[in-house]
């Protein structure tokens, strides 16, 4: 079979590019929502144990500086690991059989080999980033052994997460979401089991934790391996390929920094709120849980038009694009809008489900009534990112974030929450940069994005074959 040629079973299954687009994106999108919603549940698990069955200061390091620590180095890799979800959809669209094999090799090995860095900077630099982010005295030993346990776990973490890519990247959103259902209550089970009945504290959860990603990642492994279709991986054939690699890291890297960059500024900021005392960290670390309901949500609908962009793109649809794009934004809308609703009228339900003291549960409910009502000002940048990662425009996406969320973020933490220490002023650094920063992108987006310069050679063309009649 030649590069370009695929079965007819093949062609016929990639609806992306050809079926309607809401209903290709909403078919798309349901599975990834539903395996969000699971892997939240599935880092939610931890913090809901331990904080019942522990304590407000295990909650506090489970749910709080480790969780922005381990966001920030696995947050990274994601983010890298999108190049590999943009280059093979972008294949798979175009139908380059020869070229999703070496992505799909080449991204497998890169994972191993991130892995094993990422196992080794974790442990090593755990306590100096604790350190540093003045983790309080009775939530420290807490932090360090479950960071201790979780990044020993790192390589299955990583392969689950590529697998997956992989698999959204030529359409196929369900069997992630059934890998992930099997882990999470894998996860909470263990959890249950080692932390409520042999007392093992965090201990336990981070085993549980680091067994389940073992599950999911054999799981994900083994239907790659099963496959018949062009993206089978094939062990022995599982190898670096320099300019697969490279371009993989072309596309991938501003991601990757984009997602350092936002985990940067919120370990500053956890670092800010830290300074303010152990009740306003586990708070803060409650209503994160709470907070999650919401970006499982955007996050899923960012993936969606990522891969449909990147799909429709490599076929060389661009209004399918632009049209696909339009709808995601209205999906968004409506999303957040009934989220914050429902998040704002039921919040102390879910506040209770981490924590029983009347302090915390105070604090986290005021964060909950202030900052869930704005997230409509962020839904924008995820939507346009998403669309221009599809198309393959990543650095300049990262340059509007790093200065529109990141720096102005971090100024406002050094310069502004000392004059008015208090968690709301923390908080408020987030509504703040996301209006800034949405503003940013619709204005890149509708004058000088790839797109608008694709429509501008378009008219250039269609002017220069008029002439020629």
């Amino acid at each position: 079979m030649s590069e370009n040629t695929v079965s007819k079973e093949e062609r016929r299954e990639n609806q992306i590019v050809s079926g309607n687009i809401l209903g290709q994106l909403l078919l798309f999108f349901f599975p990834i929502l539903l395996g969000t919603f699971f892997q939240q549940l599935y880092n939610t698990a931890d913090a809901m144990v331990v904080g019942r069955f522990v304590g407000k200061e295990a909650l506090a390091a489970v749910g709080g500086s480790t969780s922005t620590l381990i966001n920030l180095l696995v947050g990274f890799f994601v983010g890298l690991s999108s190049g590999a979800t943009v280059v093979i959809s972008q294949y798979y669209g175009a139908q380059k059989k020869d070229k999703v094999h070496w992505a799909v090799h080449t991204s497998v090995a890169f994972s191993i080999i991130a892995g094993i860095g990422m196992t080794i900077l974790g442990v090593l630099g755990a306590r100096p980033a604790l350190r540093a982010m003045k983790t309080p005295d009775d939530v420290m030993s807490h932090a360090m052994i479950y960071l201790c346990i979780y990044f020993v776990g790192t390589i299955p973490n990583l392969l689950y997460n590529m697998g997956a890519g992989i698999l959204r990247a030529i359409g196929d959103s369900k069997r992630p979401l059934y890998f992930l259902i099997a882990s999470c209550f894998t996860n909470i089970f263990l959890d249950l089991l080692l932390v409520a009945v042999f007392h093992m504290g965090v201990a336990g959860a981070a085993i549980a934790t680091i067994a389940s990603q073992f599950l999911s990642a054999v799981l994900v492994l083994g239907r790659l391996m099963r496959t018949s279709d062009i993206y089978r991986l094939e062990w022995k054939k599982v190898r670096i390929d320099q300019r697969m690699l490279g371009r993989i890291i072309r596309i991938g890297l501003p991601a990757g920094l984009q997602s350092v960059m936002y985990n940067i500024s919120n370990v500053i900021i956890q670092t800010g709120v830290n300074s303010l005392g152990t009740d306003p960290v586990t708070a803060w670390a409650t209503y994160g849980k709470v907070d999650g309901l919401f970006w499982m949500i955007i996050n899923a609908l960012g993936i969606s038009v990522t891969t449909f962009v990147g799909q429709n793109y490599g076929a060389g649809k661009i209004d399918r694009v632009r049209k696909g794009a339009g709808i995601c934004m209205g999906i968004a809308v409506f999303l957040a809008v009934s989220v914050s609703a429902g998040v704002c009228a039921g919040g102390h339900f879910l506040i209770e489900l981490f924590t029983t003291d009347d302090t915390v549960r105070q604090i986290s409910l005021e964060l909950i009534h202030f900052l869930v009502p704005t997230y409509i000002t962020y839904i924008t940048i995820e939507i346009l990112s998403g669309t221009l990662r599809g198309v393959g425009d990543t650095l300049r996406p990262l340059m509007i974030t790093g200065i529109g969320i990141c720096l102005v973020r971090v100024l406002w933490i050094i310069f502004v929450l000392p004059l008015r220490p208090d968690i709301m002023t923390a908080g408020f650094s987030y509504p703040l940069t996301w209006s800034l920063t949405s503003i940013a992108f619709v204005v890149y987006y509708y004058f000088f994005s790839p797109l608008k310069r694709w429509d501008a050679m378009r008219r250039i063309r269609k002017l220069y074959f008029k002439l020629a009649r």
